[in-house]
């Protein structure tokens, strides 16, 4: 994605460590979206700041800066490649880490713990799925967030001091109510909320800064992010989804990222490539469903991992859908 390669910004940041430090940072944040750009970053931050003030969760956009800031930390600790780090590749899955961590356990200082550890891991997470799918040709994206908030969120059911707010369903007690048609402004609240859901957040308000970060950085990557949300809202209803999910962008922050990637990051965007990306958007919706659906016994949310799955199998022909592909969501094993 575009950077910010300002002369004066560059001269900041390089007369200063603490500012590096804090650029840092800001493109971890930025990075959820794909987003090299640390004002991108800062318009995210005040995105999640704002919903987490809205729902009374303060404590959560602090969960999220304090991961960030510890992935950093680890990555410098570890001795990661200096390009890597600099553009922020070390702190995207701990930013997610830590949101999710501290809106799925219950109020306790543990937790923060389980932030700090979170964090550490997920570094170590992504330098091994980034060695693993080099081959490949493929970017580690979320994994590592997935795949380690997954475990401490398992974990905590067998402790003490850690307490899940998330408990085991039958999959038979499930029972989908009919999807109620969507009124203009229910459909507006799925759309936004889809959007802001990638940070874990069911704000309007906070996707518009979503929105916003992404414009500032790359005009098709918020282009796809608001069409993804449009076409996942229209996917899921014309299935029959239940209408709460839908207003409430559960089952379209996945395929926002989908979106994203498909359409911007793994291949210049044009035409063809669009109607690719929505292909992918739709089927991101199936997998949503379907893993929220088979992970309910386990009360373990879905969170980024439809838009994994997806990405990566849509990416690995993309030789076969589009000469122009540019991957940029990669990181040096």
């Amino acid at each position: 994605m575009k950077t910010l390669t300002a002369p004066w910004w560059t001269r900041w940041i390089e007369s200063s460590s603490l500012l590096r430090f804090l650029d840092e940072n800001l493109r971890g944040v930025g990075q959820v979206m794909f987003q090299d750009n640390p004002l991108s970053g800062a318009l995210f931050l005040v995105g999640i700041a704002w919903a987490s003030y809205a729902a009374g969760a303060p404590e959560i956009v602090l969960g999220g800066i304090l991961a960030v800031l510890v992935a950093t930390l680890t990555a410098y600790w570890l001795h990661v490649d200096d390009a890597s780090r600099s553009a922020g590749l070390y702190g995207y899955n701990a930013v997610l880490t830590g949101l999710a961590l501290l809106t799925f356990l219950a109020p306790g200082p543990l937790r923060w713990a389980y932030v700090v550890i979170g964090a550490v891991v997920s570094v170590v997470a992504m330098l091994g799925t980034a060695h693993a799918l080099k081959a490949w040709g493929v970017s580690a994206l979320t994994w590592p967030f997935v795949i380690t908030t997954w475990v401490l969120l398992l974990a905590a059911h067998a402790f003490s001091g850690v307490t899940s707010v998330l408990q085991p369903r039958e999959i038979t007690t499930l029972a989908p109510a009919f999807a109620n048609p969507l009124a203009p402004g229910d459909f507006l609240q799925g759309v936004l909320q889809s959007i802001s859901q990638v940070f874990l957040k069911a704000n309007g308000v906070a996707a518009l800064f979503l929105l916003a970060g992404l414009a500032v950085s790359s005009i098709p990557a918020a282009a796809f992010a608001l069409g993804g949300a449009i076409l996942a809202v229209v996917t899921a209803h014309l299935f029959g989804a239940e209408s709460d999910l839908i207003t409430g962008g559960l089952l379209g922050f996945s395929p926002v990222l989908t979106a994203i990637a498909l359409g911007t990051v793994f291949a210049q965007p044009s035409v063809r490539v669009a109607l690719y990306a929505a292909l992918g958007v739709v089927f991101t919706v199936f997998t949503q469903a379907a893993m929220d659906v088979g992970l309910t016994p386990l009360a373990l949310p879905a969170l980024t991992a439809p838009f994994v799955l997806v990405s990566w199998m849509f990416a690995l022909p993309r030789d076969a859908w589009s000469r122009a592909a540019t991957p940029r969501h990669f990181a040096d094993g």
